[in-house]
Protein backbone atom coordinates (compact mmCIF):
# COMPACT_ATOMS: atom_id res chain seq x y z
CA UNK A 1 0.00 0.00 0.00
CA UNK A 2 1.44 3.40 -0.99
CA UNK A 3 2.32 5.55 2.07
CA UNK A 4 -0.09 8.54 0.25
CA UNK A 5 -3.19 6.76 0.05
CA UNK A 6 -4.47 7.30 3.63
CA UNK A 7 -4.31 11.54 2.27
CA UNK A 8 -6.90 13.04 0.88
CA UNK A 9 -7.79 16.34 -0.34
CA UNK A 10 -3.48 17.05 -1.52
CA UNK A 11 -3.19 15.29 -5.36
CA UNK A 12 -1.15 18.78 -6.42
CA UNK A 13 1.44 18.44 -3.32
CA UNK A 14 1.36 14.67 -3.24
CA UNK A 15 2.65 15.08 -7.10
CA UNK A 16 5.34 17.12 -6.16
CA UNK A 17 6.93 15.00 -3.12
CA UNK A 18 6.70 12.14 -5.39
CA UNK A 19 8.76 13.31 -7.80
CA UNK A 20 10.98 14.61 -5.34
CA UNK A 21 11.52 11.67 -3.22
CA UNK A 22 11.54 9.54 -7.10
CA UNK A 23 14.44 12.05 -7.40
CA UNK A 24 16.21 11.94 -4.86
CA UNK A 25 16.41 8.26 -5.02
CA UNK A 26 17.73 8.08 -8.55
CA UNK A 27 20.15 10.98 -7.65
CA UNK A 28 21.59 9.12 -4.48
CA UNK A 29 21.74 5.39 -6.93
CA UNK A 30 23.60 7.49 -9.50
CA UNK A 31 26.45 8.98 -7.00
CA UNK A 32 26.64 5.65 -4.95
CA UNK A 33 27.17 4.70 -8.39
CA UNK A 34 29.41 7.43 -9.71
CA UNK A 35 27.21 7.87 -12.39
CA UNK A 36 26.93 11.96 -12.62
CA UNK A 37 24.39 11.63 -15.87
CA UNK A 38 21.80 9.93 -14.59
CA UNK A 39 21.14 12.50 -11.88
CA UNK A 40 17.63 14.39 -12.28
CA UNK A 41 17.07 17.77 -12.15
CA UNK A 42 18.13 19.71 -9.28
CA UNK A 43 14.95 21.69 -8.85
CA UNK A 44 12.47 18.51 -8.44
CA UNK A 45 14.17 17.80 -4.86
CA UNK A 46 15.83 20.02 -2.16
CA UNK A 47 16.95 19.19 1.56
CA UNK A 48 14.64 22.14 2.93
CA UNK A 49 11.14 22.30 2.91
CA UNK A 50 8.48 24.18 3.86
CA UNK A 51 4.55 22.82 4.12
CA UNK A 52 1.89 25.39 4.78
CA UNK A 53 -1.98 24.99 4.78
CA UNK A 54 -5.10 25.53 7.34
CA UNK A 55 -5.42 24.27 9.98
CA UNK A 56 -6.55 20.62 9.25
CA UNK A 57 -5.14 20.14 6.22
CA UNK A 58 -2.80 17.30 7.12
CA UNK A 59 0.43 19.19 6.93
CA UNK A 60 1.79 17.12 9.26
CA UNK A 61 0.20 13.55 7.86
CA UNK A 62 1.96 14.72 4.27
CA UNK A 63 5.26 15.62 6.19
CA UNK A 64 5.64 12.25 7.68
CA UNK A 65 4.18 10.34 4.20
CA UNK A 66 7.31 12.18 2.38
CA UNK A 67 9.87 11.17 5.40
CA UNK A 68 8.66 7.44 4.96
CA UNK A 69 9.04 7.68 1.33
CA UNK A 70 12.35 9.49 1.75
CA UNK A 71 13.89 6.85 4.29
CA UNK A 72 12.79 4.59 2.52
CA UNK A 73 14.55 5.18 -0.45
CA UNK A 74 10.83 4.65 -2.26
CA UNK A 75 8.66 7.14 -3.90
CA UNK A 76 5.46 4.96 -2.54
CA UNK A 77 7.18 4.09 0.75
CA UNK A 78 7.57 0.53 2.41
CA UNK A 79 5.16 -0.93 5.09
CA UNK A 80 8.27 -1.14 8.30
CA UNK A 81 8.92 2.07 7.35
CA UNK A 82 5.93 3.57 7.78
CA UNK A 83 4.58 1.81 10.82
CA UNK A 84 8.23 3.52 12.80
CA UNK A 85 7.74 6.66 11.09
CA UNK A 86 4.25 6.51 12.83
CA UNK A 87 5.49 5.59 15.93
CA UNK A 88 7.83 8.16 15.70
CA UNK A 89 10.64 5.57 16.54
CA UNK A 90 12.46 5.24 13.56
CA UNK A 91 16.04 5.69 14.16
CA UNK A 92 16.32 8.01 11.21
CA UNK A 93 13.28 10.13 11.57
CA UNK A 94 13.76 13.01 14.19
CA UNK A 95 10.64 15.25 15.06
CA UNK A 96 11.10 18.64 16.72
CA UNK A 97 7.65 19.98 18.48
CA UNK A 98 6.36 21.45 21.54
CA UNK A 99 3.48 21.64 23.69
CA UNK A 100 4.11 24.91 25.08
CA UNK A 101 3.53 27.95 23.64
CA UNK A 102 6.76 28.19 22.04
CA UNK A 103 9.74 26.52 20.89
CA UNK A 104 12.60 26.26 22.79
CA UNK A 105 16.10 27.21 21.42
CA UNK A 106 17.72 24.57 23.55
CA UNK A 107 15.24 22.33 21.65
CA UNK A 108 16.81 23.37 18.22
CA UNK A 109 19.94 23.46 19.51
CA UNK A 110 19.87 19.78 20.09
CA UNK A 111 17.78 18.54 16.74
CA UNK A 112 20.51 20.61 14.94
CA UNK A 113 23.45 18.68 16.39
CA UNK A 114 20.92 15.63 15.41
CA UNK A 115 20.76 16.90 11.65
CA UNK A 116 24.28 16.19 11.24
CA UNK A 117 24.59 12.24 12.10
CA UNK A 118 24.65 9.96 8.61
CA UNK A 119 21.74 7.92 8.17
CA UNK A 120 21.81 4.90 10.29
CA UNK A 121 19.51 2.28 8.24
CA UNK A 122 17.73 4.31 5.88
CA UNK A 123 18.58 6.55 2.78
CA UNK A 124 18.16 9.47 4.35
CA UNK A 125 18.00 11.37 7.77
CA UNK A 126 14.95 13.52 7.90
CA UNK A 127 13.90 16.31 10.86
CA UNK A 128 10.04 17.21 11.03
CA UNK A 129 9.23 20.52 12.65
CA UNK A 130 5.55 21.07 13.69
CA UNK A 131 4.40 23.77 14.32
CA UNK A 132 7.51 25.76 12.67
CA UNK A 133 5.33 29.06 13.53
CA UNK A 134 6.00 28.58 17.61
CA UNK A 135 9.48 29.67 16.92
CA UNK A 136 10.44 33.24 17.97
CA UNK A 137 13.08 34.96 15.92
CA UNK A 138 16.27 33.73 18.18
CA UNK A 139 15.14 30.25 17.70
CA UNK A 140 14.94 30.70 13.71
CA UNK A 141 18.10 32.46 13.63
CA UNK A 142 19.72 29.27 15.26
CA UNK A 143 17.92 27.01 11.86
CA UNK A 144 19.49 29.42 9.45
CA UNK A 145 22.43 27.95 8.22
CA UNK A 146 21.35 24.41 8.83
CA UNK A 147 18.29 24.96 6.16
CA UNK A 148 20.60 26.56 3.94
CA UNK A 149 23.94 23.73 3.78
CA UNK A 150 22.60 20.90 5.66
CA UNK A 151 24.36 17.71 5.16
CA UNK A 152 23.96 15.94 1.77
CA UNK A 153 21.83 13.30 3.31
CA UNK A 154 19.55 15.04 6.03
CA UNK A 155 16.15 16.85 4.86
CA UNK A 156 14.51 19.31 6.49
CA UNK A 157 10.69 19.23 6.56
CA UNK A 158 9.02 22.38 8.95
CA UNK A 159 4.92 22.64 9.14
CA UNK A 160 3.07 26.41 9.56
CA UNK A 161 0.03 28.00 9.07
CA UNK A 162 1.23 29.84 6.27
CA UNK A 163 5.00 31.12 5.38
CA UNK A 164 4.00 34.60 6.70
CA UNK A 165 4.38 33.05 10.33
CA UNK A 166 7.82 32.34 9.07
CA UNK A 167 10.78 35.03 9.38
CA UNK A 168 12.04 36.07 5.94
CA UNK A 169 15.48 34.92 6.29
CA UNK A 170 13.81 30.97 6.73
CA UNK A 171 11.33 31.38 4.16
CA UNK A 172 14.27 32.46 1.42
CA UNK A 173 16.12 28.86 2.60
CA UNK A 174 13.28 26.34 1.92
CA UNK A 175 10.95 25.36 -0.91
CA UNK A 176 7.50 26.06 0.37
CA UNK A 177 4.46 23.80 -0.81
CA UNK A 178 0.90 25.14 -0.05
CA UNK A 179 -1.78 22.73 0.51
CA UNK A 180 -5.28 23.39 0.03
CA UNK A 181 -8.28 22.70 2.48
CA UNK A 182 -9.96 19.49 1.32
CA UNK A 183 -13.27 19.38 0.23
CA UNK A 184 -16.14 17.85 2.65
CA UNK A 185 -16.42 14.82 0.02
CA UNK A 186 -12.81 14.10 0.32
CA UNK A 187 -12.67 14.11 4.28
CA UNK A 188 -16.10 12.21 4.44
CA UNK A 189 -14.36 9.81 2.06
CA UNK A 190 -11.28 9.10 3.77
CA UNK A 191 -13.53 8.58 6.92
CA UNK A 192 -15.26 6.15 5.63
CA UNK A 193 -12.64 4.53 4.02
CA UNK A 194 -10.10 4.49 6.58
CA UNK A 195 -12.22 4.64 9.78
CA UNK A 196 -15.12 2.90 8.42
CA UNK A 197 -17.53 5.76 9.54
CA UNK A 198 -21.27 5.03 8.38
CA UNK A 199 -21.18 7.86 5.24
CA UNK A 200 -23.99 9.90 6.71
CA UNK A 201 -22.09 10.58 10.57
CA UNK A 202 -19.15 11.00 8.29
CA UNK A 203 -20.39 13.81 5.99
CA UNK A 204 -22.09 15.65 8.99
CA UNK A 205 -18.63 14.97 11.03
CA UNK A 206 -16.82 16.86 7.72
CA UNK A 207 -19.04 19.81 7.23
CA UNK A 208 -19.48 20.44 10.90
CA UNK A 209 -15.42 20.10 11.31
CA UNK A 210 -14.89 22.84 8.05
CA UNK A 211 -12.75 19.81 6.15
CA UNK A 212 -10.15 19.80 9.81
CA UNK A 213 -9.07 16.23 9.27
CA UNK A 214 -8.27 15.88 12.78
CA UNK A 215 -11.60 17.21 13.87
CA UNK A 216 -13.68 15.57 11.93
CA UNK A 217 -12.03 12.10 12.56
CA UNK A 218 -12.61 13.48 16.41
CA UNK A 219 -16.70 13.94 15.55
CA UNK A 220 -17.15 10.99 13.80
CA UNK A 221 -15.87 8.26 16.19
CA UNK A 222 -16.58 9.82 19.49
CA UNK A 223 -19.98 10.87 20.93
CA UNK A 224 -19.18 13.20 23.44
CA UNK A 225 -17.03 15.04 21.51
CA UNK A 226 -20.69 15.48 19.12
CA UNK A 227 -22.86 16.30 22.12
CA UNK A 228 -19.91 19.02 23.28
CA UNK A 229 -20.41 20.78 20.15
CA UNK A 230 -24.28 20.77 20.09
CA UNK A 231 -24.23 22.04 23.68
CA UNK A 232 -22.30 24.96 22.63
CA UNK A 233 -24.09 26.05 19.51
CA UNK A 234 -27.13 25.49 21.79
CA UNK A 235 -25.98 27.90 24.81
CA UNK A 236 -24.78 30.33 22.12
CA UNK A 237 -27.59 30.63 20.42
CA UNK A 238 -29.57 30.99 24.17
CA UNK A 239 -27.63 33.88 25.45
CA UNK A 240 -30.58 36.82 26.11
CA UNK A 241 -28.69 39.21 28.39
CA UNK A 242 -25.55 40.18 29.56
CA UNK A 243 -25.99 37.78 32.70
CA UNK A 244 -26.65 34.59 30.26
CA UNK A 245 -23.48 35.59 28.28
CA UNK A 246 -21.28 35.59 31.68
CA UNK A 247 -22.67 32.23 32.87
CA UNK A 248 -22.57 30.79 28.99
CA UNK A 249 -18.90 31.32 29.31
CA UNK A 250 -18.20 30.00 32.49
CA UNK A 251 -20.19 27.08 30.87
CA UNK A 252 -18.21 26.99 27.34
CA UNK A 253 -14.52 27.18 29.55
CA UNK A 254 -16.06 24.25 31.06
CA UNK A 255 -16.71 22.36 28.13
CA UNK A 256 -13.43 23.41 26.34
CA UNK A 257 -11.60 21.61 29.82
CA UNK A 258 -13.53 18.77 29.29
CA UNK A 259 -13.02 17.87 26.27
CA UNK A 260 -9.03 19.16 26.92
CA UNK A 261 -9.04 16.43 29.56
CA UNK A 262 -10.40 13.97 27.25
CA UNK A 263 -7.66 14.24 24.73
CA UNK A 264 -5.11 13.99 27.52
CA UNK A 265 -5.67 12.26 30.00
CA UNK A 266 -5.14 8.89 28.45
CA UNK A 267 -2.39 10.01 26.90
CA UNK A 268 -0.98 11.39 30.12
CA UNK A 269 -1.14 8.23 32.03
CA UNK A 270 0.37 5.75 29.08
CA UNK A 271 3.29 8.10 28.90
CA UNK A 272 4.01 8.19 32.89
CA UNK A 273 3.32 4.16 33.25
CA UNK A 274 5.82 3.88 30.57
CA UNK A 275 8.45 6.18 31.88
CA UNK A 276 8.21 4.39 35.03
CA UNK A 277 8.56 0.70 33.65
CA UNK A 278 11.60 2.47 31.67
CA UNK A 279 12.87 3.30 34.83
CA UNK A 280 12.79 -0.48 36.03
CA UNK A 281 9.59 0.66 38.52
CA UNK A 282 6.50 -1.87 39.07
CA UNK A 283 3.37 -0.26 38.95
CA UNK A 284 2.69 1.15 42.68
CA UNK A 285 6.14 0.82 43.67
CA UNK A 286 7.11 4.41 45.63
CA UNK A 287 9.43 6.76 43.24
CA UNK A 288 12.91 6.82 44.87
CA UNK A 289 14.14 10.35 45.51
CA UNK A 290 16.88 10.23 42.58
CA UNK A 291 14.26 9.45 39.49
CA UNK A 292 11.85 11.92 41.19
CA UNK A 293 12.90 14.36 38.86
CA UNK A 294 12.36 12.89 35.56
CA UNK A 295 9.03 12.31 36.76
CA UNK A 296 8.62 15.82 38.08
CA UNK A 297 9.80 16.56 34.25
CA UNK A 298 7.53 14.64 32.72
CA UNK A 299 4.74 15.87 34.62
CA UNK A 300 5.73 19.26 33.92
CA UNK A 301 5.60 18.85 30.58
CA UNK A 302 2.15 17.12 30.95
CA UNK A 303 1.19 20.36 32.58
CA UNK A 304 2.23 22.86 29.37
CA UNK A 305 0.54 19.91 27.05
CA UNK A 306 -2.79 20.70 29.19
CA UNK A 307 -2.55 24.60 29.04
CA UNK A 308 -1.86 23.95 25.47
CA UNK A 309 -4.90 21.82 24.97
CA UNK A 310 -7.16 23.94 26.74
CA UNK A 311 -6.47 27.08 24.48
CA UNK A 312 -6.61 24.79 21.71
CA UNK A 313 -10.29 23.45 23.00
CA UNK A 314 -11.69 27.42 23.62
CA UNK A 315 -10.07 27.78 20.03
CA UNK A 316 -12.61 25.32 18.57
CA UNK A 317 -15.14 26.48 20.20
CA UNK A 318 -14.97 29.72 19.03
CA UNK A 319 -14.25 28.19 15.37
CA UNK A 320 -17.61 26.35 16.18
CA UNK A 321 -19.54 29.66 16.54
CA UNK A 322 -18.06 31.38 13.96
CA UNK A 323 -19.62 28.74 11.64
CA UNK A 324 -23.08 29.53 13.36
CA UNK A 325 -23.33 32.93 13.62
CA UNK A 326 -21.84 32.43 9.20
CA UNK A 327 -24.81 30.29 8.67
CA UNK A 328 -27.32 33.00 10.62
CA UNK A 329 -26.18 35.56 8.37
CA UNK A 330 -26.15 33.26 5.32
CA UNK A 331 -30.12 33.02 6.12
CA UNK A 332 -30.18 36.95 7.02
CA UNK A 333 -29.15 37.69 3.30
CA UNK A 334 -30.81 34.75 2.02
CA UNK A 335 -27.83 33.91 0.16
CA UNK A 336 -27.96 30.06 -1.36
CA UNK A 337 -25.19 28.26 0.25
CA UNK A 338 -25.04 25.23 1.80
CA UNK A 339 -25.12 25.56 5.66
CA UNK A 340 -22.70 23.82 7.84
CA UNK A 341 -25.02 23.32 10.62
CA UNK A 342 -27.75 22.78 8.78
CA UNK A 343 -28.74 20.03 11.47
CA UNK A 344 -30.79 22.99 13.00
CA UNK A 345 -31.72 25.43 10.71
CA UNK A 346 -34.81 26.36 12.47
CA UNK A 347 -32.95 27.58 15.61
CA UNK A 348 -30.51 29.80 13.15
CA UNK A 349 -33.81 30.73 11.04
CA UNK A 350 -35.15 32.40 14.88
CA UNK A 351 -31.95 33.86 15.49
CA UNK A 352 -31.88 35.20 12.46
CA UNK A 353 -35.00 37.38 12.44
CA UNK A 354 -33.98 38.63 16.06
CA UNK A 355 -31.14 40.39 14.58
CA UNK A 356 -30.04 42.69 11.34
CA UNK A 357 -27.21 41.76 9.63
CA UNK A 358 -24.73 44.30 10.38
CA UNK A 359 -25.15 42.79 14.39
CA UNK A 360 -24.65 39.32 12.73
CA UNK A 361 -21.14 40.62 11.22
CA UNK A 362 -20.05 42.54 14.35
CA UNK A 363 -20.88 38.86 15.80
CA UNK A 364 -18.52 37.31 13.85
CA UNK A 365 -15.84 40.50 14.54
CA UNK A 366 -16.37 39.60 18.01
CA UNK A 367 -15.57 35.94 17.78
CA UNK A 368 -12.35 36.61 15.68
CA UNK A 369 -11.26 39.48 18.11
CA UNK A 370 -11.86 36.92 21.17
CA UNK A 371 -9.35 34.58 19.35
CA UNK A 372 -6.90 37.14 19.16
CA UNK A 373 -6.67 38.30 22.49
CA UNK A 374 -6.83 34.96 24.02
CA UNK A 375 -3.62 34.26 22.05
CA UNK A 376 -2.19 37.44 23.33
CA UNK A 377 -3.07 35.79 27.20
CA UNK A 378 -6.06 37.58 27.82
CA UNK A 379 -8.25 35.72 30.91
CA UNK A 380 -10.17 33.49 28.10
CA UNK A 381 -13.30 33.95 30.48
CA UNK A 382 -12.75 37.80 30.04
CA UNK A 383 -12.48 37.44 25.78
CA UNK A 384 -15.44 34.89 26.11
CA UNK A 385 -18.03 36.81 28.04
CA UNK A 386 -17.26 40.17 25.85
CA UNK A 387 -17.65 38.34 22.96
CA UNK A 388 -21.01 36.64 23.56
CA UNK A 389 -22.53 40.49 24.95
CA UNK A 390 -22.55 41.05 21.19
CA UNK A 391 -24.27 37.67 20.43
CA UNK A 392 -27.39 38.53 22.11
CA UNK A 393 -30.78 37.89 20.48
CA UNK A 394 -33.95 38.18 22.04
CA UNK A 395 -37.20 35.88 20.55
CA UNK A 396 -39.60 38.46 18.65
CA UNK A 397 -37.31 41.40 18.64
CA UNK A 398 -38.09 43.10 14.79
CA UNK A 399 -34.95 42.29 12.60
CA UNK A 400 -34.48 46.15 11.73
CA UNK A 401 -34.68 46.84 15.57
CA UNK A 402 -32.15 44.13 16.77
Amino acid sequence: MSVWSELTGQDAAIAVFRAAASASTVRAGAAAEGDASAAPDARSMTHSWLITGPPGSGRSNLAYAFATALIAGDADGDEPTRIQVEARSHPDLHVLTTEGVIIKVADVRDIVKRSHYAPSVGRHRVIVVEDADRMTEQTSNVLLKELEEPPERTVWILCAPSEADLIPTIRSRVRSVRLQVPSIADVAELLVRRDGVEPALAERAAREAQSHIGMAHRLATNEEARSRRAETLRLALGVRSAATAVMTAARLLEIAGDDAKAITELRDQEEREHALRSLGLAPGQAIPPALRSQIKALEDEQKRRATRSLRDGIDRILVDLASLYRDVLLLQLDARVPLVNREIEAELGAAAAAATPARTLATLDAIQLARTRIEGNVAPALALEAMLVSAIRRPGTERGAA
